[in-house]
Parts: C-alpha cells; sequence; structure tokens
C-alpha cells in the first residue's frame, strides 16, 4: 500500500511536547463549543490550538505477539484542549508514523519459464505515505482530543506487524479500551496514566492502511467505537492480495505480498526479534495455490461484520486500483445487510483522502458527522442523502443510499455465436488488449452491447458467468468492463501554488495545506472496472480442483465494485482475457481459451 504525500510533518504533529502537561482531572461531561451566531449545528473553533495539550504515553495490550512474555504495548500521542470539561476522540492509527523499511518484492511472478525472472523490485515507501496532517489543526480547536498509535511492531510499540492480524486489531482496540477506563497505560517513566480527559467517545480514521484498521476495530464490537471513517480501507486483506483463488498483486506493485508490507512497517526498536513472525506469515499466505484460508479468515473482517457497533461513513475512489473498489463494495453492502447506520463518499480519484479532492465539503461533512456521533448533536447529517457519487471529475449526484436505487439487476448475454477462441499473450497489458474493440486480435475475446441511446448507469458489484474450455498452462480468467467511447476522463491529480490553512497552527506547522485539482484528459475507452479468476478455484476460493484440459466449465466471478455513467453513443463492452499483467501472475504463453458465448452473460445493476 502506497500513497502520495509527505512524511515530514509527522514529526512535527506527532513529537511530544518536551513540556506535556498530565491530564486533566475527570470533572465533567463533553461540552460542545457553541456555535456562532447564524452557524449550522455544531462544533466552533474556540479553544487555542497553540496552548492544546501534548503528551504521549504507551498503552498495554492483552496480546504478546512478540513472544517476549510481556504484553505489547502501544505508543499514542495526544494532542487536546486546555479544557477543565471531558472531550471526545477522534483517533488515527498507523504502521507508517516511523516511515518504512525498502523490502524487494517477490520475485516469482513469470512462472514456469514465462520470461527471465527478474529480482525484485525495492521501493522507496518511505518517500510515499500519507498522513491526514489537517486532523488536528481542524478538530482540537473545536473541541475534540486527536490521537495516534503506532500500530504494533512499528515506531514506539513493541509487539509485531502481521499485515492486519488479530494482534495488529487488538492493539489498537486496547487504545480504545484506555479512552474507555478499560486498559493500562504508563508514561516514560513508568507511572500509570488514566485518560481522566475523554468522554471515551471515540471515532477512527484513516486512509488505506490507516483505513483499515477502523473496520479491523469496529469488527470487535468495542464499546466505546462510536464510528469509523475508513478511506480507502481494506475489508478483507485476502481480496487486497488474492481474487477468488488466483494470487493478484495491488495495482503497480507486481510480486508485492502480505509478508513484503509486514517486513516494511517493521520500524520497532530490535526488529531482529520479529524474524520468526516474518518467515511464520511467508509460508502461511501461499502464493502457489492462492487458496482463501485460516491465514486469510483471520484478516476477512466481513466475517464479523455482526460485531460492528460503530456508524460507518465509508470513502473509496473509483479508480483506486491500489486497494480496490471491492473492498469499499463488499464492506458496505455487509453492513446495509445488517441496517449499521452508515454513509457513503465514492469519488473519481484513486487512492487519495477527500481532502485533496473536495476539501471545503469534506471538513464541513465531516465536522457535522464527527459532531453527530461523538457530540451527540443534531447536525441534520443523518437526514442527508446517504450517497454522494461523483459520476465525472468535479460533477456529484446524491442518492437516498447505494447501489443507486435507479438501477436495477439485469442479465446481459454476451452473444448467440459459435465456439470463439483466444490465446493468452503475458506480455500484452489489459489497456493494449482493450484497445480497438472491433479490430481482429488473437489474444482476447471481444463483446460490444448496441450503441447507447441514452445516459446509462452502472452501480454496484457486477457478476460475470463464462461457459469456457482452456488448454494451457495459464490459470487465469480475466474480464474488464470498457466504456468504449471519446470523453474527457479522469487521468490523476496535481498539487496546486495555493494553499487553505484549515485551522491554527504552530511553528513548523502552519496549518496550511496545498490545493489539489484533477488533471482530465480526452480518450477513446475506459476500462470501468474488471475482476480475476483462477479456474482452478472455480468451486470455492478455499480449494484447489484441476481441470481436464479442452472440457468446457461455467465459471462464475465478481468484478470490482464501481458506478459509472455511460453517455449516450458510447458502448458498453466485455473484454475476455487470461493473463493481466499487472495484476496476476505470468504463466508461459499460448494457452487457449475457448468460450461458448451463448451460454456466457454478465449481471449488473443498469439504469
Amino acid at each position: 500500500m502506497r500513497f502520495a504525500a509527505s512524511i515530514a510533518v509527522i514529526a512535527v504533529l506527532l513529537a511530544p511536547s518536551a513540556a506535556a502537561a498530565s491530564p486533566s482531572a475527570r470533572s465533567s461531561p463533553a461540552t460542545s463549543p457553541p456555535a456562532q451566531a447564524g452557524a449550522r449545528p455544531g462544533t466552533q473553533p474556540t479553544y487555542d490550538y497553540t496552548q492544546a495539550i501534548r503528551e504521549q504515553v504507551w498503552v498495554q495490550s492483552t496480546v504478546d505477539s512478540d513472544f517476549d512474555g510481556r504484553p505489547d504495548r502501544v505508543a499514542v500521542r495526544i494532542i487536546r484542549p486546555a479544557a477543565t470539561t471531558r472531550v471526545p476522540v477522534i483517533f488515527q492509527a498507523s504502521p507508517y508514523y516511523a516511515g518504512l523499511n525498502d523490502v524487494p518484492n517477490h520475485d516469482d511472478i513469470d512462472r514456469g519459464g514465462a520470461a527471465a525472472v527478474a529480482k525484485g523490485s525495492a521501493v522507496a515507501r518511505a518517500d510515499s505515505i500519507t498522513f491526514a496532517g489537517y486532523l488536528d489543526n481542524y478538530f482540537v480547536p473545536r473541541g475534540y482530543a486527536v490521537v495516534f498509535a503506532d500500530s504494533l511492531g512499528t515506531g514506539g510499540s513493541t509487539g509485531c506487524p502481521t499485515s492486519g492480524g488479530r494482534n495488529e486489531t487488538l492493539g489498537m482496540k486496547s487504545v480504545v479500551d484506555w479512552l474507555n477506563g478499560r486498559a493500562k497505560a504508563f508514561d516514560a517513566s513508568g507511572n500509570s496514566v488514566r485518560a481522566n480527559w475523554s468522554t471515551g467517545r471515540t471515532g477512527m480514521i484513516g486512509v488505506s492502511y490507516n483505513g483499515t484498521l477502523p473496520n479491523a476495530v469496529a469488527a470487535t464490537g468495542v464499546k466505546g467505537l462510536e464510528t469509523i471513517v475508513p478511506i480507502a480501507g481494506i475489508s478483507s486483506w485476502y481480496d487486497y492480495y488474492r481474487a477468488n483463488g488466483g494470487v493478484v498483486a495491488p495495482g503497480g506493485f507486481q510480486g508485492e505480498d502480505l509478508d513484503v508490507l509486514a517486513r516494511a512497517v517493521l520500524t520497532r526498536a530490535n526488529p531482529e526479534v520479529c524474524a520468526p513472525v516474518m518467515d511464520a506469515i511467508e509460508r502461511a499466505q501461499d502464493r502457489e495455490t492462492g487458496d482463501y484460508s485460516a491465514f486469510w479468515a483471520e484478516r476477512d473482517y466481513t466475517r464479523d461484520v455482526s460485531k460492528v457497533r460503530a456508524s460507518v461513513f465509508l470513502v473509496h475512489g473509483l479508480h483506486d486500483d491500489n486497494v480496490r473498489t471491492l473492498q469499499a463494495g463488499q464492506w458496505w453492502d455487509a453492513l446495509a445487510a445488517r441496517h449499521v447506520p452508515r454513509k457513503i463518499w465514492l469519488h473519481q480519484a484513486a487512492h487519495t483522502d477527500p481532502f485533496n479532492i473536495r476539501r471545503d465539503v469534506w471538513l464541513s461533512t465531516l465536522n457535522s458527522w464527527f459532531d453527530y456521533w461523538l457530540y451527540r448533536i443534531d447536525t441534520g447529517i443523518m437526514r442527508e442523502p446517504m450517497a454522494d457519487v461523483e459520476t465525472a471529475p468535479n460533477h456529484w449526484q446524491t442518492a437516498s443510499t447505494w447501489p443507486v436505487p435507479s438501477t436495477r439487476p439485469v442479465s446481459l448475454r454476451l452473444g448467440s455465436g459459435p465456439r470463439e477462441t483466444f490465446v493468452d499473450n503475458p506480455a500484452r497489458t489489459a489497456e493494449d488488449l482493450a484497445a480497438s474493440p472491433e479490430a481482429d486480435d488473437p489474444n482476447r475475446l471481444v463483446h460490444l452491447f448496441p450503441v447507447l441511446s441514452k445516459e446509462t448507469r452502472i452501480s454496484g458489484t457486477a457478476e460475470i458467468t463464462v461457459k469456457a474450455d482452456v488448454t494451457g498452462q495459464s490459470p487465469y480468467l480475466t474480464a474488464l468492463l470498457v466504456d468504449y467511447g471519446p470523453a474527457e476522463r479522469y487521468a490523476g491529480v496535481r498539487t496546486l501554488a495555493q494553499q487553505d490553512c484549515v485551522g491554527p497552527g504552530i511553528d513548523g506547522d502552519p496549518g496550511c495545506f496545498n490545493r489539489r485539482e484533477y488533471v482530465t484528459a480526452t480518450t477513446p475507452y475506459e476500462i470501468v472496472t474488471r475482476g480475476w479468476l483462477d479456474i482452478r478455484n472455480r468451486l470455492s476460493p478455499s480449494r484447489t480442483t484441476p481441470v481436464v484440459s479442452g472440457r468446457p466449465y461455467t465459471f462464475r466471478w465478481t468484478l470490482q465494485s464501481t458506478d459509472h455513467v455511460f453517455a449516450p453513443g458510447h458502448r458498453i463492452g466485455v473484454v475476455l482475457i487470461s493473463t493481466e499483467r499487472d495484476h496476476t501472475l505470468r504463466y508461459p504463453s499460448g494457452t487457449v481459451i475457448g468460450v461458448d458465448l451463448s451460454h456466457s452473460s454478465l449481471k449488473v445493476r443498469l439504469s
């Protein structure tokens, strides 16, 4: 997992003050800063940020993941108003505050002599971390404590990182427990410290790994965690590094796996004590079969969604090829099935914080959300539309829920002609294979639906069914859903020289941040969503079952969740390939796939 922002701000914001004050006595419940005349209901910036209390403690967890005979301790940094009343907490946990190690990815991407095996590339991850530095500047003046914690095995915490394992979850849960008087904490001198200044009401927030930890802790059902705001967060680590039985890398990081990430965030003192844990992760993750197992089930938070007590404000980028959109879609669907109070934003950008692309609206909405759930102020946020979806750059639409209710499920047959074949070529990218859909191409199969006469929207998670026979070494089937037709589309986000000051600051931390804006480009087509299947896992992601060469089977798998508007005059296309070079493992070229289009279909929600 990698992000785009500077790490430099971390040291300034999180370094404990030399003159840190002791916690104030628990004297009275939280009183929200009064709203200014004519302002919307909610907290206002009335506390002096420069006088905020800064302190550091180490919270004792209930796990011993480095097996040293002592409970792991979590390094926690706190900035809070110098108030006599108790205040609620905004909590961001992260494995990234101390930077990351450069760790080579696996060099086993090319299988069976498909190509010369290249060495795994070491990524300078410490140069590409997102830290939501605006939280303290914006919320401390509004009467919130902001808490930052190093995930186990990272920074000042003990224990070992496990990339989503149970110990990481319980480590961060212990911070919520401490804020509610149920766990112990100590200062640098070993003195016991209580969070007497806290109401106990806690909201967790973060981007990517930082947004995954809120999902994990919420799935424990811990009391006091009132709300979470997972931004580009993972709901199942299996679906981050695997897909339907296949080894599938995050976009742009071929060869990365769970063990690589764990070693990258292993920044605690004496990291060598975690060597056995790192080796155990490498063995258990299983890059051979890709099967779902107890190891992955431990990291699948959707299994424990019934325990979630917290409300959820879920945010995800529709162009996020790192933490892909199924992570949001399956978590959202599971929450909806259990009527968890929730809200969703889906934006056009990739792997980023909405602070970077819709700053003013984001801060106002987030403020209202936290005020409602942590201060119990009726801000009206829960009477607003549940879903905000950016259907094109800077064009937002709201809906009462998501998938948007104007869509309905339909099944579209992929054809009616004779069996068609294509030959796998792992040297070609999906973008190359999706181009020029009406041209003959031996390495793909394309089905184009009729030209659209009106604007058509897809919303939710599509499923594809393919009846096919496979002869050769590649076990992958990949489906691409494509929007064919020229349009100005998302192409990235750039940083501007202009800055916004979201709150007061101190020396070295002025509370100001550069503005961002979309970069767009006119392109002839766009891959809207995609999905992968290891055909040996056609019966279950947990079980590898060999296929008989040349025998037809019916394969069925989901694509990544999406929300997309097709313009009139465009065509919806489905492209079938085998290897997707930038995501799957690569077997020798030459696998032949025969497809019976008359028994193949796409199930999708359309309007």
